[in-house]
């Protein structure tokens, strides 16, 4: 009877700790392949989700996705609506004084992008033409930043990356800018569309988080984990379809980015 009151006593225990597992809310902008994206059951899927749910395993955490648009992602990280956010959000210091970040894990560079038989061919080509970009992007920025020198004759922003690829495709608009991942990806639905220019930006993609999360550390500590066992280098082989730079933040441990 004293076993079966033990046995008792720790099944009981178990189902505590269970019911005791901590879930942390992450919001996800879900139309943004390859990194985040809901399948035909409007399950996520995708590099960042592979990532977040590596991390919950390594923190003991479930993981719940919360469907928000990109802009709406950081309202909700600043009124801690959520734990996290992804949807590759680029580490910046003006974000940085209202945000936490995560050490980096993707170097970002931007493209421009037009249709195959466009008369664009370069940036240098945009001089009068229209832009498209993801609204509240680090795309955006870099066009807002460079419109004079370039001579945009127009910028166009969008909520959605697809109506912005819809529009390229339309002629709409004469390119657009953005992640140049996310376009390669989209671009093996859609070949008359294609990479005019990539423009180099030095940027990372990172985890979101309030300021002064108590989770930063823990998550941060175990995204070092998922970098130094391979496993966030064999994410990046299974959803961009090659091997990372052993020089890039989806190798190196790097520090928590912190504001200038």
């Amino acid at each position: 009877m004293n076993t079966k009151l033990s046995l008792g006593v720790i099944a009981l225990a178990a189902l505590g700790q269970a019911a005791a597992a901590e879930t942390l809310v992450v919001g996800a902008y879900s139309a943004n392949p390859p990194w985040e994206y809901k399948n035909d059951q409007s399950t996520f899927e995708g590099f960042e989700v592979d990532l977040v749910e590596e991390i919950g395993k390594r923190v003991g955490a479930d993981i719940e996705f919360q469907d928000l648009g990109f802009q709406a992602l950081f309202a909700a990280t600043s009124s801690g609506r959520i734990d996290m956010a992804i949807s590759t959000i680029t580490v910046t210091n003006e974000r940085l004084q209202n945000q936490a970040f995560t050490q980096g894990y993707y170097d970002s560079d931007l493209a421009l992008i037009g249709r195959q038989d466009g008369d664009v061919s370069e940036m240098a080509s945009m001089e009068g033409k229209t832009v498209g970009v993801l609204s509240s992007s680090i795309a955006e920025a870099w066009v807002n930043a460079n419109a004079e020198s370039i001579g945009f004759d127009s910028i166009r922003g969008y909520t959605t990356q697809q109506n912005l690829l819809l529009d390229v495709r339309s002629q709409r608009l004469d390119g657009a800018v953005g992640d140049l991942a996310g376009y390669q990806y989209a671009f093996q639905q859609m070949p008359d569309l294609k990479i005019l220019e990539t423009i180099p930006t030095g940027d990372r993609f990172a985890i979101m988080m309030p300021q002064g999360s108590e989770h930063l550390e823990s998550v941060n500590a175990a995204i070092s984990e998922i970098k130094e066992d391979g496993t966030l280098a064999e994410i990046h082989e299974k959803w961009l379809g090659v091997a990372p730079a052993s020089d890039t933040s989806t190798v190196a441990v790097m520090p928590v980015p912190t504001a200038e």
